[in-house]
């Protein structure tokens, strides 16, 4: 490859993948066209680089899920330790605890609503991000087959002729 910076991303490689096919030139009488190898060799080569850096995002988006869900956690464990103690300190009025005891419950099952849905959402964005992938990749594999294809074809036809 030159010495201009590599595209970035899958995305980006995969855009550079077409537009070597788009700009190949092109065989005389022919739907063929002449592309680099080696570029190609390296385009593919950045594409598997890639995909790597794309699945770490997806985990660095479930790590702040799962950060978010801890505080949501630690949040609603505190709330429920100050209920407690306020409990403790109510004892004699039963229906304050009782109040204490169901705000704390609604707020731990609010917290697991919230971490759930983050986990949900993320779960959701990373499904989609790889289905995306799956998509280009599929195409780049057809683009490669039916170029391996024409190649074999012409390949047979010059040893039919020789």
């Amino acid at each position: 490859m030159d010495s201009r910076q590599g595209p970035e991303g899958l995305t980006g490689v995969l855009d550079a993948l077409a537009e070597a096919l788009e700009e190949a030139r092109a065989m005389p009488m022919s739907s063929s066209v002449l592309v680099s190898r080696a570029e190609l060799l390296d385009l593919v080569e950045q594409a598997r680089a890639a995909l790597p850096t794309q699945l770490t995002r997806a985990d660095e988006l479930l790590s702040t899920a799962d950060v978010v869900v801890a505080r949501a956690e630690r949040d609603a464990e505190h709330v429920l330790a100050e209920a407690r103690s306020r409990a403790e300190d109510l004892v004699g009025r039963e229906h304050v605890v009782a109040e204490a005891r169901a705000r704390a419950d609604r707020i731990v099952a609010e917290a697991e609503k919230v971490a759930e849905e983050l986990r949900r959402e993320a779960d959701d964005y990373c499904d989609r991000r790889l289905a995306d992938f799956e998509i280009d990749l599929g195409r780049v594999l057809a683009q490669v087959q039916a170029g391996r294809a024409k190649l074999a074809g012409r390949l047979g036809d010059g040893l039919d002729n020789g």
